[in-house]
């Protein structure tokens, strides 16, 4: 049997103030997640560095990112969506402060 739909743009009460994580699958070998962001950015000079892959949407609102090496922040907007391989040290400089960035992240081992 299947569960009732979900929308994953749709806000909820949980959704409002500090950013929000919820995993929607997870196995052995991928994680897929909503993120909801309302204004948050990374810690002043901490950068992600993921043992993982991501591959990461934006669904609703917008957000800038940062490469390791790179002087340009790239900006995804809704409908965006970027690859970050695995040890790929980057940051979220930005999200939009005025309406929620809803993101969508799977997170998976590169092979090789």
């Amino acid at each position: 049997m299947t569960g009732a739909p979900v929308n994953l743009v749709e806000l909820g009460p949980d959704d409002a103030g500090e950013e929000h994580f919820v995993t929607l699958v997870e196995s052995a070998n991928v994680k897929i997640e909503r993120i909801v962001s309302s204004g948050q950015a990374s810690p002043a000079g901490f950068w992600y560095d993921q043992p993982w892959a991501e591959w990461v949407m934006v669904l609703a609102g917008s957000a800038g990112l940062r490469f390791d090496g790179e002087a340009e922040i790239m900006v995804l907007r809704a409908g965006d969506h970027v690859l970050i391989p695995a040890r790929q040290k980057h940051r979220v400089e930005w999200t939009d402060a005025s309406r929620a960035t809803v993101w969508l992240a799977v997170h998976y081992a590169e092979s090789g």
